[in-house]
Protein backbone atom coordinates (compact mmCIF):
# COMPACT_ATOMS: atom_id res chain seq x y z
CA UNK A 1 0.00 0.00 0.00
CA UNK A 2 1.36 3.40 -1.03
CA UNK A 3 2.24 5.80 1.79
CA UNK A 4 0.22 8.95 2.40
CA UNK A 5 3.46 10.94 2.10
CA UNK A 6 3.86 9.86 -1.53
CA UNK A 7 0.17 10.27 -2.37
CA UNK A 8 0.06 13.84 -1.08
CA UNK A 9 3.42 14.72 -2.68
CA UNK A 10 2.17 13.52 -6.06
CA UNK A 11 -1.06 15.51 -5.69
CA UNK A 12 0.92 18.69 -4.94
CA UNK A 13 3.07 18.14 -8.02
CA UNK A 14 0.17 17.29 -10.33
CA UNK A 15 -1.80 20.45 -9.58
CA UNK A 16 1.36 22.58 -9.43
CA UNK A 17 0.80 23.60 -5.82
CA UNK A 18 4.53 22.88 -5.67
CA UNK A 19 6.82 24.05 -8.44
CA UNK A 20 10.41 22.91 -8.78
CA UNK A 21 12.87 24.97 -10.78
CA UNK A 22 16.54 24.23 -9.96
CA UNK A 23 17.78 26.15 -13.02
CA UNK A 24 15.70 29.31 -12.47
CA UNK A 25 15.14 29.66 -8.71
CA UNK A 26 12.27 31.53 -7.12
CA UNK A 27 12.68 34.46 -4.72
CA UNK A 28 10.78 34.03 -1.46
CA UNK A 29 9.26 36.88 0.55
CA UNK A 30 12.19 36.46 2.95
CA UNK A 31 14.61 37.26 0.11
CA UNK A 32 15.92 33.68 -0.05
CA UNK A 33 16.53 32.17 -3.47
CA UNK A 34 14.96 28.72 -3.68
CA UNK A 35 14.53 25.99 -6.33
CA UNK A 36 11.03 25.33 -4.96
CA UNK A 37 7.85 27.31 -4.42
CA UNK A 38 4.93 25.86 -2.48
CA UNK A 39 1.44 27.39 -2.56
CA UNK A 40 -0.98 25.05 -0.80
CA UNK A 41 -3.87 27.48 -1.34
CA UNK A 42 -4.03 26.07 -4.87
CA UNK A 43 -5.24 22.74 -3.48
CA UNK A 44 -8.52 24.38 -2.47
CA UNK A 45 -9.38 24.81 -6.17
CA UNK A 46 -9.11 21.07 -6.88
CA UNK A 47 -11.94 19.09 -5.21
CA UNK A 48 -10.26 15.67 -5.42
CA UNK A 49 -6.94 16.87 -3.99
CA UNK A 50 -8.74 19.04 -1.43
CA UNK A 51 -10.72 16.08 -0.11
CA UNK A 52 -7.65 13.86 0.14
CA UNK A 53 -5.77 16.54 2.06
CA UNK A 54 -8.40 17.60 4.60
CA UNK A 55 -9.49 14.03 5.33
CA UNK A 56 -5.84 13.03 5.78
CA UNK A 57 -5.29 15.93 8.18
CA UNK A 58 -8.43 14.93 10.09
CA UNK A 59 -7.14 11.36 10.29
CA UNK A 60 -3.88 12.62 11.84
CA UNK A 61 -5.92 14.40 14.48
CA UNK A 62 -8.17 11.40 15.15
CA UNK A 63 -5.28 8.96 15.43
CA UNK A 64 -2.98 11.11 17.56
CA UNK A 65 -5.11 13.68 19.40
CA UNK A 66 -8.46 12.03 20.01
CA UNK A 67 -8.92 14.11 23.17
CA UNK A 68 -8.85 17.41 21.23
CA UNK A 69 -11.64 19.85 22.06
CA UNK A 70 -10.92 22.54 19.46
CA UNK A 71 -9.25 22.83 16.04
CA UNK A 72 -7.29 26.02 15.34
CA UNK A 73 -6.17 27.31 11.95
CA UNK A 74 -3.24 29.66 11.45
CA UNK A 75 -4.09 32.76 9.39
CA UNK A 76 -4.26 33.07 6.57
CA UNK A 77 -3.16 29.97 4.72
CA UNK A 78 -4.54 27.41 7.15
CA UNK A 79 -7.90 28.98 8.01
CA UNK A 80 -9.66 26.98 5.30
CA UNK A 81 -7.84 23.75 6.18
CA UNK A 82 -8.55 24.11 9.87
CA UNK A 83 -12.21 24.80 9.16
CA UNK A 84 -12.52 21.76 6.88
CA UNK A 85 -10.91 19.52 9.51
CA UNK A 86 -13.10 20.93 12.28
CA UNK A 87 -16.24 20.44 10.19
CA UNK A 88 -15.29 16.87 9.31
CA UNK A 89 -14.58 16.01 12.96
CA UNK A 90 -17.53 17.96 14.36
CA UNK A 91 -15.24 20.14 16.50
CA UNK A 92 -15.32 23.86 17.35
CA UNK A 93 -12.99 26.04 15.29
CA UNK A 94 -10.90 29.14 15.96
CA UNK A 95 -8.23 30.87 13.97
CA UNK A 96 -5.11 32.74 15.00
CA UNK A 97 -4.07 36.08 13.54
CA UNK A 98 -0.35 36.88 12.98
CA UNK A 99 -0.74 39.60 15.64
CA UNK A 100 -3.56 41.05 17.75
CA UNK A 101 -5.91 43.27 15.74
CA UNK A 102 -5.55 46.98 16.39
CA UNK A 103 -9.27 47.65 16.78
CA UNK A 104 -12.32 46.29 18.58
CA UNK A 105 -11.39 43.70 21.18
CA UNK A 106 -7.75 43.49 20.07
CA UNK A 107 -8.10 39.72 19.81
CA UNK A 108 -5.45 37.53 18.23
CA UNK A 109 -7.41 34.29 18.58
CA UNK A 110 -10.75 34.65 16.78
CA UNK A 111 -13.66 32.51 17.91
CA UNK A 112 -14.69 30.95 21.21
CA UNK A 113 -11.72 29.40 23.02
CA UNK A 114 -12.36 28.37 26.62
CA UNK A 115 -9.57 28.32 29.18
CA UNK A 116 -8.33 24.76 29.60
CA UNK A 117 -9.44 23.67 26.13
CA UNK A 118 -7.26 21.10 24.38
CA UNK A 119 -6.31 22.39 20.94
CA UNK A 120 -4.78 20.94 17.79
CA UNK A 121 -3.30 23.56 15.46
CA UNK A 122 -3.59 23.12 11.70
CA UNK A 123 -0.98 24.63 9.36
CA UNK A 124 -0.62 24.47 5.59
CA UNK A 125 3.16 24.89 5.33
CA UNK A 126 6.12 24.68 7.71
CA UNK A 127 9.27 26.55 6.72
CA UNK A 128 11.24 28.00 9.63
CA UNK A 129 8.32 27.37 12.00
CA UNK A 130 8.39 30.88 13.45
CA UNK A 131 4.86 31.96 12.53
CA UNK A 132 3.44 28.54 13.43
CA UNK A 133 4.94 28.61 16.91
CA UNK A 134 3.80 32.22 17.38
CA UNK A 135 0.25 30.96 16.85
CA UNK A 136 0.84 28.31 19.51
CA UNK A 137 2.00 31.01 21.94
CA UNK A 138 -1.15 33.04 21.28
CA UNK A 139 -3.34 30.03 22.07
CA UNK A 140 -1.45 29.27 25.27
CA UNK A 141 -1.85 32.90 26.37
CA UNK A 142 -5.61 32.35 26.19
CA UNK A 143 -5.25 29.60 28.79
CA UNK A 144 -5.68 26.68 26.41
CA UNK A 145 -3.39 23.67 25.94
CA UNK A 146 -1.86 22.83 22.56
CA UNK A 147 -1.71 19.06 22.06
CA UNK A 148 0.20 19.29 18.80
CA UNK A 149 0.26 20.63 15.26
CA UNK A 150 -0.63 18.98 11.95
CA UNK A 151 0.40 20.40 8.58
CA UNK A 152 0.26 19.55 4.89
CA UNK A 153 3.92 20.06 4.03
CA UNK A 154 7.26 20.76 5.68
CA UNK A 155 10.60 21.71 4.16
CA UNK A 156 12.27 19.71 6.95
CA UNK A 157 14.69 22.51 7.77
CA UNK A 158 16.95 21.78 10.73
CA UNK A 159 16.01 25.20 12.14
CA UNK A 160 12.30 24.38 12.27
CA UNK A 161 12.92 20.94 13.76
CA UNK A 162 14.98 22.46 16.56
CA UNK A 163 12.40 25.19 17.14
CA UNK A 164 9.57 22.70 17.58
CA UNK A 165 11.70 20.54 19.86
CA UNK A 166 12.66 23.55 21.97
CA UNK A 167 9.00 24.62 22.24
CA UNK A 168 8.03 21.04 23.11
CA UNK A 169 5.38 21.02 20.37
CA UNK A 170 4.77 17.82 18.44
CA UNK A 171 4.54 18.34 14.67
CA UNK A 172 3.02 15.83 12.26
CA UNK A 173 2.91 16.49 8.50
CA UNK A 174 1.23 14.73 5.60
CA UNK A 175 4.32 14.97 3.43
CA UNK A 176 7.71 16.67 3.33
CA UNK A 177 10.44 18.01 1.09
CA UNK A 178 12.51 14.84 0.98
CA UNK A 179 9.55 12.70 -0.09
CA UNK A 180 8.44 15.31 -2.60
CA UNK A 181 11.71 15.55 -4.53
CA UNK A 182 12.02 11.76 -4.67
CA UNK A 183 8.46 11.57 -6.02
CA UNK A 184 9.26 14.35 -8.49
CA UNK A 185 12.05 12.20 -9.96
CA UNK A 186 9.84 9.10 -9.99
CA UNK A 187 7.08 10.97 -11.85
CA UNK A 188 9.62 12.67 -14.16
CA UNK A 189 8.81 16.21 -13.05
CA UNK A 190 12.55 16.73 -12.68
CA UNK A 191 15.68 14.95 -13.88
CA UNK A 192 17.60 12.73 -11.50
CA UNK A 193 20.74 14.89 -11.79
CA UNK A 194 18.74 17.89 -10.47
CA UNK A 195 18.37 16.10 -7.14
CA UNK A 196 21.89 17.23 -6.19
CA UNK A 197 20.87 20.89 -6.37
CA UNK A 198 17.59 20.28 -4.56
CA UNK A 199 19.24 18.33 -1.74
CA UNK A 200 22.00 20.90 -1.36
CA UNK A 201 19.45 23.71 -0.99
CA UNK A 202 17.49 21.87 1.70
CA UNK A 203 20.51 21.66 3.98
CA UNK A 204 21.78 25.20 3.30
CA UNK A 205 18.81 27.34 2.18
CA UNK A 206 20.21 30.68 3.36
CA UNK A 207 23.78 30.04 2.14
CA UNK A 208 22.54 28.60 -1.14
CA UNK A 209 20.52 31.74 -1.68
CA UNK A 210 23.59 33.95 -1.26
CA UNK A 211 25.39 32.10 -4.02
CA UNK A 212 22.69 32.51 -6.65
Amino acid sequence: MESIEKIIARQLLEIKAVRLSPEKPFTWASGWKAPIYCDNRKILSYPKAREIVYKSLARLVEQNYSEADVIAGVATGAIAWGMLVAEFLGKPFVYVRPKPKDHGTGAQVEGELAAGAKVVVVEDLISTGQSSLSAVEAIVKEGATVLGMVAIFSYNFDKSRRSFEYANIELRTLTNYDTLIEEAVSCKYIKENELITLRDWRFRPDAWGQNI
